[in-house]
């Protein structure tokens, strides 16, 4: 029995340190959004999606906004980018325990990937990405027809709609679609 419970704790250790390691490199923790905030950003997906692309979930974390769209979006493919070792994992097997066929996670950073051009792009990252993901839309003259953001916005696009959610942090979730067409050029 020592053995099992030393090696479960040395386990938990190992899986504690990655996270660190992967927040330090990062700049932030893998955080999930919450089940209010999922709805939300989906019915604002649902809302204005245009385009038969995939919907591109960046900092895909622990796969919860992932999952959730590839259940509300069957007929789309789905994509998910995540750094962290130990949150990937458990999106890869919540994957394949719930039977999501439409959905794909890469352990890969979305800033150095060849983003496909998407139908939308879902974030929940820290005001230094929101910069970076700017910086690489328009470096890289993407086509984006729709981003919608948790919490952070994009530092110099102003969001075509902002929504509260009615939470004690009034979070808000940033939307482009019209703003970030002409984004490209004018960046």
């Amino acid at each position: 029995m020592l053995f099992v419970e030393i090696t479960a704790i040395l386990i938990a250790i190992l899986a504690t340190l990655s996270i660190v390691r992967s927040t330090h490199k990062v700049g932030i923790s893998p955080v999930p959004s919450t089940r209010r905030a999922r709805q939300v950003i989906l019915a604002a997906v649902a809302d204005r999606i245009t385009g038969d692309g995939p919907i591109v979930d960046l900092g895909s974390g622990w796969g919860h906004l992932a999952l959730a769209a590839a259940r509300r979006f069957p007929e789309r493919r789905i994509i998910g980018y995540e750094l962290s070792p130990i949150p990937w994992c458990v999106s890869i097997l919540l994957k394949k325990i719930l039977g999501r066929h439409n959905l794909v996670f890469y352990r890969r950073d979305y800033l150095k990937a060849d983003l496909p051009g998407a139908a939308a792009f879902l974030c929940y990252l820290f005001p230094g990405g929101m910069q970076a993901l700017e910086e690489k839309l328009a470096r890289e003259k993407k086509q984006v027809r729709l981003i919608v953001s948790n919490t952070f916005a994009l530092p110099r696009v102003a969001p075509d709609e902002l929504i509260r959610l009615k939470d004690i942090y009034r979070t808000p979730i940033y939307i482009y679609h019209k703003s970030i067409a002409s984004m490209t050029q004018s960046l």
